[in-house]
């Protein structure tokens, strides 16, 4: 059976989100803590089934019969924050996809029939409500664990005498009500970041890899790369809308959706307020995944800074600085430097389309964690050599991508692939015809250097190229050890 929520998740909250730029999570966030509630009204009262389907624009506040204090109570509570006023416009719009969706569901409009497929959800509903909703229910007379209205004995007709002192008293019970719901609201906002450690590591799926989201910022604090691993199309969607507003970055991350990732972050809640804590920093790389959140900069003072910051939001992460290898940025630093020098000592009116890939070779292409964003480094050396290529229409170009051997094996040659069509992407772009070039991936099948160091991982996460000369039939490729004639096609 497939889950009710979920699907509600995946299908509402893309309509409704649809157009949307401001306070994306938060929105998202409400919708999701909408669904189990409304669901759980819907069911104890059906007549607003019949109700909501007669309007074209159902609103928010009929589900509270009108009274604005329990409604304010509810709004508090899913709004985080953005404007309450903007998350009531949110779940009135749902309302009306929400009833079409369950109709569809259900195979008919009847509220009986409705209330029947809520019923057989009923279990995962009562279960995905929010700890304090079970308050508010209350004071709208549902009783959770039953999921009915609370129901009230017969009266008999209270004789005259009594008939004003019944009129002076008939509020009482809605006003203790009103002050149990917020005592017992109060009380669970107070100790719900206790409870989302709890239960952090079980949101995710034990056979997954955890998503990701890795992002670079440039001398200016501009974000010059980023990566998201996730396994939420919808979810990505709203994730890439938030990057590129608060970034001003109109292209967004670079994507891998596959089933091998979670369907969700750790704290995922507060990644907007991070990401604008990262904007207009200096040289700063951030990777989010599990719940290792890690930071590094050119300016360790600067990092820790900021991690300090995090550590008051991501309150379930794990959040360390990591040091700079200054290693790794000399080779990388020496490597470009010289391809481009062997690049520029390439005769354009005799071009040999073995010294370019011997150029192409010498650099390092070193791609953040999970990405396939290519460093804007080396986009001048891949500049160079699309121009020399285009003048060499007879040679054909394989662009071969490798991983070091961490995590999953096949969502690692899904990435060796991204990354190899990305340096293929670019030269298109640059010019060179698509028939002289070909990308693949090979993940961690073939290591150059051992795996159980850190250094030899770096060597293993690489791109190599690989010519073919159309006119002789030889292919060559260029390694360590010098060119390498590989086979005959």
């Amino acid at each position: 059976m497939n889950n009710l929520l979920e699907l509600l998740k995946q299908q509402v909250s893309a309509i409704v989100l649809d157009g949307e730029s401001e306070h994306l999570f938060e929105k998202n966030n409400a919708l999701n803590q909408f669904y189990p509630f409304l669901l759980s009204i819907l069911k104890a009262k059906p007549h607003f089934i019949e109700a909501f389907q007669d309007q074209l624009n159902p609103k928010l506040s009929e589900l509270f019969n009108s009274n604005p204090a329990i409604k304010q109570e509810f709004l508090s509570m899913v709004s985080g924050e953005a404007p309450a006023h903007e998350i009531e416009q949110t779940l009135s719009k749902a309302i009306g996809p929400v009833l079409g969706f369950l109709q569809i569901e259900a195979g008919s409009a009847s509220p009986e029939a409705v209330s029947h497929l809520i019923e057989t959800h009923q279990a995962s509903v009562f279960e995905a409500l929010p700890q304090w909703a079970s308050a508010i229910l209350a004071a709208l007379g549902i009783n959770t664990a039953a999921g009915q209205t609370v129901h009230q004995s017969p009266e008999l007709a209270p004789e005259p005498a009594a008939v004003e002192e019944k009129k002076s008293s008939s509020w009482l019970p809605l006003i203790a009500l009103l002050i149990l719901a917020a005592l017992i609201a109060f009380w669970f906002k107070s100790c719900s970041e206790e409870k989302a450690a709890e239960n952090a590591a079980a949101v995710q799926p034990a056979a997954a890899q955890p998503a990701l989201l890795q992002l670079s910022t440039n001398a200016k604090g501009d974000l010059s790369s980023c990566q998201i691993n996730l396994n939420n199309a919808s979810y990505l969607e709203i994730l890439q809308k938030e990057v590129k507003q608060i970034f001003n970055y109109p292209i967004g991350c670079g994507a891998l959706t596959d089933s091998a990732y979670h369907t969700q972050f750790i704290d995922q809640d507060v990644i907007p307020s991070v990401l604008r804590l990262v904007k207009g920093r200096s040289n700063i790389s951030l990777q989010w995944i599990g719940d290792q959140l890690s930071i590094q900069s050119s300016d360790p003072a600067a990092a820790k800074r900021l991690a300090a910051e995090i550590k008051g939001l991501a309150r379930n992460m794990h959040v360390q600085v990591q040091q700079a290898n200054p290693e790794v940025n000399t080779a990388v630093d020496n490597s470009i430097t010289d391809a481009q020098k062997a690049l520029a000592s390439i005769n354009p009116d005799q071009i040999r389309a073995l010294d370019v890939a011997t150029a192409l070779n010498i650099q390092i292409i070193n791609f953040g964690s999970g990405s396939s964003e290519i460093p804007e480094a080396n986009k001048s050396i891949l500049d160079q050599a699309a121009a020399l290529l285009q003048r060499a229409s007879h040679v054909q170009l394989t662009i071969k991508g490798h991983t070091d051997s961490s995590g999953n094996a096949d969502a690692n040659k899904a990435l060796s692939l991204k990354r190899a069509e990305s340096i293929m992407n670019y030269l298109v772009q640059k010019g060179v015809d698509p028939a002289q070039l070909k990308a693949e991936g090979f993940g961690q099948e073939q290591p150059k250097a051992d795996n159980a160091t850190p250094e030899g991982q770096f060597q293993n996460r690489r791109i190599e190229f690989e010519v073919l000369n159309t006119e002789t039939g030889k292919v060559r490729e260029v390694n360590n050890q010098g060119v390498v004639e590989t086979a005959s096609k």
